[in-house]
């Protein structure tokens, strides 16, 4: 569902073809790559997922990003050919976004690490996992064999679903956040072996 180089991209950049998901509540979600028509939706929606939730690694005041850095940040990762977003709408409403990014370094190629965010009121009808399915996918394509991710504790949603596509903990950092209430949340990393 991907392929390389294109017309308005670099020719080593990775580019993400649309495809439609139908999702457990009967609805449609359209994956698809995000352009710089998409960069005050995602900076919205990164504010609105910060506040939505403790399991993310900001609150939403920090997210201070201009529109202009959104959209060169956007340029920048459309044109990479060592990280990709993939972003999901629902009825033209930006439900969520995820990202792959690839190692580069001759000893560490082999790895690319994954995150995603979704909107609350999406959670549950199967975005996520679609959206990682196709992060695993473009990894594979891309001959990386180790994925990995971080997940704060706590977040048992996201780690049953991360557990439901073959991720395993692997370490766990204490303390790694802490939050406004003076509650510490421990940082797990998780690795999924392809191939």
């Amino acid at each position: 569902s991907w392929f390389l180089a294109g017309t308005e991209r670099k020719a080593d950049s990775m580019v993400y073809e649309a495809k439609t998901v139908l999702l457990k509540n009967g609805r449609e979600a359209v994956l698809r790559a995000p352009s710089q028509a998409d960069a005050a939706a995602l900076k919205d929606f990164m504010v609105r997922c910060y506040g939505e939730t403790e399991f993310l690694t900001k609150y939403p005041e920090e997210f201070t990003i201009t529109l202009q850095q959104e959209q060169a940040y956007l340029e920048k990762n459309i044109a990479s050919s060592t990280e990709m977003m993939i972003i999901c709408t629902v009825d033209g409403e930006l439900a969520g976004n995820c990202q792959i990014n690839f190692k580069t370094g001759l000893k560490a190629k082999h790895r690319a690490s994954v995150s995603i965010a979704l909107l609350k009121k999406f959670w549950g009808i199967g975005i996520g996992a679609a959206m990682l399915q196709e992060l695993l996918a473009v990894a594979e394509k891309q001959g990386a064999t180790q994925v990995e991710l971080a997940c704060l504790e706590g977040n048992q949603r996201a780690l049953a679903l991360y557990t439901k596509l073959g991720f395993t903990p692997v370490a766990s950092l204490p303390n790694a956040y802490r939050l406004k209430d003076g509650t510490s949340l421990g940082e797990i990393t998780m690795v999924k072996q392809l191939g």
